[in-house]
Formats: structure tokens, C-alpha cells, sequence
């Protein structure tokens, strides 16, 4: 079975993680969306609130999970028995970023493969922190999120 791991803090979940999750479907038969609870990020929107929009988006999708987890990766990994971490790639500078990363994960455990997807062009610009500016200073976030995360913003 091919499971994937796909981590990150999700902060708000944007329809550029949807976009990735979307095009990894037919390449893994479990995605497992990792909201990573890190102490040193001080997050907008609890760990529960962001599992809720995962588990609300992806209803339907029996081959999508969302957990929360702390610690390293490669050791969630492990756990779930993951042999894939899914990240998403925007521009150039994520790609640099994100390789350092993979070679550490790849140094700790040589058996967890680290896939690349590009976005779509449409959601290059869609990152969770300037949707987090436009959502503290009272603009409308609205055509970054999905449909799930606006109806909760709307409350």
C-alpha cells in the first residue's frame, strides 16, 4: 500500500494544499494530511479547526486522513507506516527550501521518498501567511480557501 504523508501547518488550509492533494490522488492509495503542531509557530486557527476543514473537504475521499502529530516527520512516518512525504512546490526558492529539508529526512531514514508536486500557476500566490495578513486586516480572503474554511470564517 502507498501511503503518503503530507505535512504541514495548514494555517488556514488554502486551495493550494487542496490543489496538491487533488493531483497526489492517483499516485497514492492513502494521503495522510499531517497538521504539524509545533510550539515554536503560534498558529491562527487551532490544529482541531484545521482537521475539521480536511475532514469536512475531503468527506467524500475515503483515500484522504487528517491527524495531527508532533515531532519529526520521518518518525510520523514510521508510525503510519508512510514510505512518501508530499510537499508542494510554488516557486524556485520553495524548491531550494524544501530539497534541504528532504536530504535531512532522507539522512534520517533512506527508505522515506520526499515527492515534489508544482501547483498549479493559478495558486502560486495562495500561501497561508498572506492569507493570514488579509484575514487580520479585514479583507476578503475568500478566492484562496476553500469553500469549507470560508462557511467557518463567515460564523
Amino acid at each position: 500500500m502507498r501511503i503518503c504523508l503530507f505535512p504541514g501547518t495548514f494555517d488556514p488550509v488554502t486551495l493550494g494544499h487542496t490543489d496538491i492533494i487533488q493531483r497526489a490522488l492517483p499516485l497514492f492509495d492513502k494521503i495522510v494530511v499531517g497538521i504539524g503542531v509545533n510550539a515554536a509557530k503560534n498558529p491562527m486557527f487551532t490544529a482541531e479547526q484545521r482537521m475539521e476543514w480536511f475532514n469536512e473537504i475531503y468527506a467524500d475521499e475515503p483515500k484522504v486522513e487528517s491527524v495531527t502529530f508532533d515531532g519529526l516527520t520521518v518518525n510520523y512516518c514510521k508510525t503510519i507506516g508512510a514510505k512518501f512525504i508530499l510537499r508542494g512546490i510554488r516557486y524556485v526558492s520553495d524548491f531550494e527550501y524544501e530539497k534541504t529539508i528532504a536530504d535531512a529526512n532522507r539522512t534520517l531514514d533512506n527508505t522515506i521518498e520526499t515527492i515534489f508536486l508544482t501547483g498549479e500557476p493559478k495558486y502560486t500566490s495562495v500561501a497561508s501567511t498572506i492569507v493570514r495578513d488579509i484575514l487580520r486586516n479585514g479583507g476578503d480572503a475568500s478566492p484562496f480557501l476553500p469553500e469549507a474554511v470560508i462557511k467557518t470564517l463567515k460564523k
